[in-house]
């Protein structure tokens, strides 16, 4: 019996040191960047629709900015807590320094199911959120993004309260806005094209054909739904989805416009007739060659590791995988591309819409594209080569690339004063 922590800030400490280790990173390096830099808390009140009043917290939490101004995005989720969005930040800083961003980690989130709120709610729930952490965000200080239960809209909302503090309009203050007010092409499917990208490159280097892979997906939001349509169009048979209600399987392939219809009309996946209902913890062990976690965090752990029977995973949710099911994954020869560069498409698309915020010069989707994919093979071949050089397998691998870059920051600026 293996014994794990799965406390996610735990997880992404450990995840931390085993780089860490490799480096021979010095003492003072490793206080440093263990813990976030800067942590905010803000207990706000929101007018109800019934003109009651509630008391929400959220939390935005900075890493590290010794690579250049935080990145992350905003979720709303009755499960967040403290340790989530550290966890979360940390886990930014690594996945911008991999892809070489200039950006450090950040991550924000209120405990909120913004199902249960009307829109006109969850927008006064968002602008007062917003102001309250308006003390730390900005263009030049600290960019949020969707994340979990969040959306364009929501990142509209939060601009708009940013512009109406500072006077004038600032679109560089959050990324994943609508197109009409600064956002990106390409911003919508950005984490999708990350993981296939990355998924093509694995494949290539496994000598593995993704058009006859069978593939199993779990999550079926943004990530989940747009993987499962681009890896179909490959070619590859699609024999497992789930959402956050359950999954279906058919091991002769299912159809995402007909699971896209059918969750569109029952607003699940389950009930699909065309195939059978499974949990999301039976998707994971299903016989398949490609397996993409795409829904929360710590879904394969030690308990289950060892029934896992994919060939190759692409992490596109964040630390679905504990370190210890890392090891039993790489002891059965199961080649997995860890969260901080298989799920580095969102980030990295971002980015781009940042700078042409910041430049007020906008690309085309054909533009976006073709640099996202320079970006995740140039991180890929990367990692790989570490990995081969080290004999590690590749979320070490990645780790030591992106802690080493921060590291280098932190030395190469010094401690002020």
């Amino acid at each position: 019996m293996v014994t794990e922590t799965l406390n996610p800030f735990g997880i992404a400490q450990e995840q931390f040191d085993i780089a860490a280790d490799m480096l021979n990173l010095s003492d003072s390096l490793r206080v440093h960047l263990r813990v976030p830099q800067r942590e905010l808390c803000v207990n706000f009140p929101v007018k109800m629709d019934d003109g009651s009043t509630r008391v929400y917290t959220g939390y935005r939490i900075q890493h590290n900015l010794a690579r250049g101004p935080t990145k992350g995005g905003i979720r709303y989720h009755l499960s967040v807590t403290r340790d989530d969005i550290c966890a979360l930040a940390m886990l930014m800083t690594w996945k911008c320094a991999v892809s070489g961003l200039p950006y450090g980690g950040a991550k924000g989130g209120v405990i909120v199911d913004p199902q249960a709120l009307s829109a006109s709610e969850v927008e006064r729930l968002t602008r007062r959120y917003a102001s309250e952490i308006s003390l730390v965000i900005g263009p030049e200080k600290d960019i949020p993004a969707p994340d979990v239960n969040t959306n364009p809209q929501i990142m509209a909302w939060i601009m708009d309260t940013i512009s109406m503090h500072k006077g004038y309009t600032v679109p560089a203050v959050v990324t994943g806005k609508p197109l009409n007010i600064g956002g990106s092409e390409g911003r919508n499917e950005a984490t999708a094209y990350g993981v296939v990208y990355a998924l093509s490159e694995a494949a290539r280097h496994l000598n593995m054909d993704l058009s006859r892979a069978r593939v199993a997906v779990q999550g079926f939001g943004n990530a989940g739904a747009n993987t499962v349509r681009m890896l179909y169009e490959l070619g590859a048979t699609v024999v497992a989805v789930s959402d956050s209600r359950g999954g279906v399987y058919h091991p002769g392939g299912l159809r995402p416009d007909a699971l896209l219809a059918h969750k569109r009309h029952t607003g699940a996946l389950g009930g699909f007739a065309e195939a059978d209902a499974i949990s999301n913890a039976e998707l994971l062990e299903i016989d398949c060659d490609v397996l993409v976690p795409a829904a929360l965090g710590v879904q394969i752990s030690a308990d289950n590791a060892a029934r896992v029977k994919a060939r190759l995973i692409a992490e596109a949710a964040n630390a679905p995988i504990t370190p210890a099911a890392d090891r039993i994954l790489s002891d059965q020869g199961c080649f997995v591309l860890p969260d901080v560069l298989a799920g580095a498409g969102g980030i990295t698309v971002s980015y781009f819409e940042w700078v042409q915020g910041l430049q007020e010069f906008f690309w085309t989707e054909r533009e976006v594209n073709a640099q996202l994919e320079r970006v995740i093979t140039g991180a890929f071949q990367r990692v790989l080569h570490v990995a081969q050089a080290h004999r590690v397998h590749m979320r070490t691998a990645a780790y030591m690339i992106a802690v080493q870059r921060v590291a280098d920051a932190v030395t190469t600026r010094g401690i002020y004063p």
